[in-house]
C-alpha cells in the first residue's frame, strides 16, 4: 500500500508521476535520453545497469521491472542475478565488468570513488561517453529507487512483464504523460 493516501492501493510509478506531472515531465525526458538515447552501451546493457543498481539497493520494484526490460532487449535470463552475486564471475563481456564494479562502488560507497575506478573502465576499452552513460543510469536509478521506496510503491511479480512490454515499446516512456489506462495487476 503506497504511503500517499491519494494513490490507489496498487499504485505504480506511473501513478506517482501522474499525480505530480510538473516534475515528472523533465524526469521522463531525462529517462528517455539516458536509457534510449545514443550510447556506446546498448539499451539492454543500460537496462541491466538500472536493474543491477536497483538490486544493490534492494528496490524490488525497479529491480523486477528493469530486469525484465533488460531481458526484452536481449540480456539473457540469469545474468542479473550472477552480477549481483559476483561481478568477476558473471557471464558478461569482460569489458563490462569494470563498469559494473564502478556503479556498485558509486551506489554503495560514493565518497570512496577514485581516479583508479575510472581508469579501470578506460583500460577495458571504454570511452568517456560510456562511463558518463553508466554513471547517469546509476544516478537515475539511485534516485528512482528512492522515489519508489519513499512512496511505498510495490508490485506483484506478474507486473514486471507488463511493465517490460510497455517500456520496451517505441512509446514506452510517453505512457507516463497524461491519463493512461492502468496496467492490469
Amino acid at each position: 500500500m503506497p504511503f500517499l493516501p491519494s494513490l490507489p492501493d496498487n499504485a505504480t510509478v506511473m501513478d506517482v508521476l501522474r499525480a505530480f506531472p510538473e516534475p515528472a515531465g523533465p524526469l521522463v525526458d531525462y529517462q528517455q535520453v539516458v536509457l534510449r538515447g545514443p550510447s556506446p552501451l546498448s539499451v539492454g546493457e543500460r537496462e541491466l545497469i538500472a536493474a543491477y543498481v536497483s538490486g544493490l539497493n534492494a528496490c524490488r520494484y525497479c529491480h523486477g521491472v528493469h530486469g525484465a526490460v533488460a531481458e526484452a532487449f536481449g540480456i539473457e535470463e540469469g545474468v542479473l542475478a550472477a552480477l549481483l552475486a559476483d561481478v568477476a564471475s558473471a557471464p558478461v563481456d569482460d569489458r563490462l565488468k569494470p563498469l559494473f564494479a564502478y556503479v556498485r562502488k558509486l551506489t554503495e560507497t560514493p565518497g570512496r570513488m577514485a581516479a583508479a575506478d575510472a581508469e579501470a573502465v578506460f583500460a577495458a576499452g571504454w570511452e568517456e561517453k560510456a562511463l558518463y552513460d553508466a554513471v547517469s543510469v546509476c544516478a537515475l536509478f539511485n534516485f528512482m529507487n528512492r522515489i519508489v521506496e519513499g512512496f511505498g510503491i510495490t508490485a506483484p511479480d506478474s507486473y514486471f512483464a507488463v511493465a517490460a512490454r510497455r517500456l520496451s515499446s517505441d512509446d514506452g516512456f510517453t505512457a507516463y504523460r497524461g491519463p493512461v489506462p492502468r496496467d492490469p495487476e
